[in-house]
């Protein structure tokens, strides 16, 4: 029930946007094996965010300014018209890149038009440019293009362009100063500024940089909530505080669309993986998924999120814990804590050893996911335990579990940790400590696994 792709690499998720009546959500694909080679965007789409199915491929790097790749980017539905921009990679004989911010009409759902290309590399930054994210401003009625972007006394910021139309006139507009932030990591990825619950929220991916609690994790998707004036190009933040969207270990590239009949909330997708990272699937020549479709709101100055109530419809049979400590290799667990400590082993060996572990400390009031009793373990050297301050305790966990991904949402989304996981033959037992009562589903096929 994860988007994922049949076959090599999968990674950012693109031009998630409701057009039309139809969702459509595009992802980075590179079709080779479980690489970062060649990439294009994949097609889906959804009627209600749950069941998907594939289109085909939309973007080919087939012409001279995206001859390395079709990379990142957003999209715009305006009327009839479903635009999408994207970072054409473009590499001259000698191997130097040239970022093109690029512009697609999509015509009737899925016939992708490519037009002109918006405007080139900004010659006052390194070649690190790229991951557009359009913005319509309702305020001035202009239109911004937020890019990731490195200084070149190597910061990472982002740039803005503007226009008075979504296919022409684009100008540099100037850099994005977000006081307080001036020196945070070496490259700012995936962008985007997005409304809220009435706040402004900053969402974008620093990389390079070591956080508190992360392990040794340098790449991070993350967000800061505060203001934007577009007259001055400031995000002024709330305060110093760089808030981590997902404690688990693989979230990255987080891609949001606007909800279109709740303005005060959105839908966010990830890339449920990390740059420089492997997987025990690569050797299979495939890798990576998406997590699923989350709702975001604002909730005591944080960013919550939370699974759609759609979700339920892939409720299949209910487990009866009393008769089996089995785990489904695919289901849904609802947790609901009486106090005091709890302890949840997932996929442990047949003694009770083992498995990944969520832990609940009630005297230190955190919450600590350690996948390190896995059998099978990778990207080791960026740490197997995340912990998360629960202030106000434990009191409720859902929990999604696919064939090679957990997504753990707490307290109703106060906080949430998305891992991928290899469970192997044996590995199936559920061992609960604590005062809590379960509920357990077994969940129905949401994907199409079909090429198309």
């Amino acid at each position: 029930y994860h988007i994922q792709s049949v076959t090599g690499l999968l990674n950012d998720p693109n031009g998630f946007v409701f057009h039309d009546g139809v969702w459509h959500l595009f992802y980075q694909w590179c079709p080779w094996g479980a690489v970062h080679g060649l990439k294009y965007w994949y097609h889906t789409v959804s009627d209600d965010l749950v069941r998907w199915r594939n289109v085909g491929v939309c973007i080919r790097p087939d012409t001279e300014y995206d001859n390395k790749g079709a990379y990142s980017g957003s999209a715009l539905p305006l009327g009839d018209n479903l635009y999408l921009y994207y970072t054409g990679n473009h590499r001259d004989e000698d191997w130097t890149r040239r970022p093109y911010t690029c512009l697609v009409d999509l015509k009737d759902g899925g016939t992708a038009v490519k037009l002109p290309p918006l405007f080139g590399m900004n010659e006052n930054y390194t070649e690190h440019q790229r991951d557009p994210k359009i913005i319509r401003n309702e305020r001035n009625g202009r239109y911004y293009i937020i890019i990731g972007a490195q200084t070149k006394e190597k910061k990472g910021c982002c740039l803005i362009y503007s226009s008075d139309s979504p296919t022409e006139g684009w100008t540099f507009a100037g850099q994005l100063s977000v006081p307080g932030f001036e020196d945070f990591g070496d490259m700012w990825e995936c962008p985007s500024i997005e409304c809220i619950s009435g706040y402004d929220v900053l969402i974008f991916c620093p990389q390079h940089l070591t956080l508190p609690g992360r392990g040794g994790s340098v790449h991070h998707n993350g967000y800061l909530l505060g203001h934007m004036d577009w007259d001055t190009l400031t995000f002024t933040p709330d305060n110093t505080r760089f808030h981590v969207l997902d404690f688990g270990f693989d979230s990255y590239a987080a891609e949001c669309a606007a909800n279109p009949d709740d303005r005060n909330k959105a839908t966010l997708v990830a890339w449920m993986g990390l740059p420089d990272a492997s997987y025990p699937t690569d050797e299979e020549d495939w890798s990576g998924c998406l997590t699923l479709p989350r709702e975001l709101r604002v909730r005591d100055h944080r960013l919550i999120q939370q699974p759609l109530d759609e979700l339920r419809a892939l409720r299949g049979k209910k487990i009866d814990l009393e008769f089996t400590d089995i785990l489904p290799r695919v289901c849904e667990m609802e947790l609901i804590s009486r106090g005091g400590d709890l302890t949840l082993q997932l996929f442990a060996d047949a003694d009770g050893s083992g498995g990944m572990t969520i832990g609940y400390d009630d005297s230190a009031r955190e919450i600590t996911v350690d996948r390190s009793g896995l059998r099978r373990r990778f990207n080791v050297e960026q740490g197997e335990r995340r912990t998360r301050p629960l202030p106000k305790g434990l009191f409720h966990l859902r929990i999604f579990i696919d064939r090679s991904s957990i997504e753990i949402f707490v307290n109703d989304g106060d906080a949430v940790f998305s891992s991928r996981i290899f469970p192997t033959v044996g590995e199936e037992k559920l061992v609960v400590r604590g005062d809590a009562s379960i509920h357990l589903w077994e969940l129905n096929r949401a994907v199409e696994e079909s090429f198309a």
